[in-house]
């Protein structure tokens, strides 16, 4: 997969009045942004992969934010 490289960073993000169904679909818009390799959900909190040279982390929780919910760095 050409999206796919080692030079993701991993970043660990707390969703305030996230649960596992909203995480989902959270996660479903973060990944559809360039630059998002990978976002995993869970209650209250998401960990996403992302290419640095694309995106930072308040790209990330403004991406969040969209959706509806108050995110930070955990």
């Amino acid at each position: 997969m050409s999206g796919m490289t080692n030079t993701a960073t991993r970043v660990l993000l707390g969703v305030r009045g996230m649960n596992r169904d909203a995480g989902t679909t959270v996660a479903e818009a973060l990944r559809a942004i360039p630059g998002v390799v990978k976002a995993t959900p869970d209650d209250g909190q998401l960990e996403v992969h992302y290419d640095p040279s694309q995106l930072t982390v308040m790209d990330l929780v403004r991406a969040i934010r969209r959706q509806g919910f108050l995110a930070g760095m955990i």
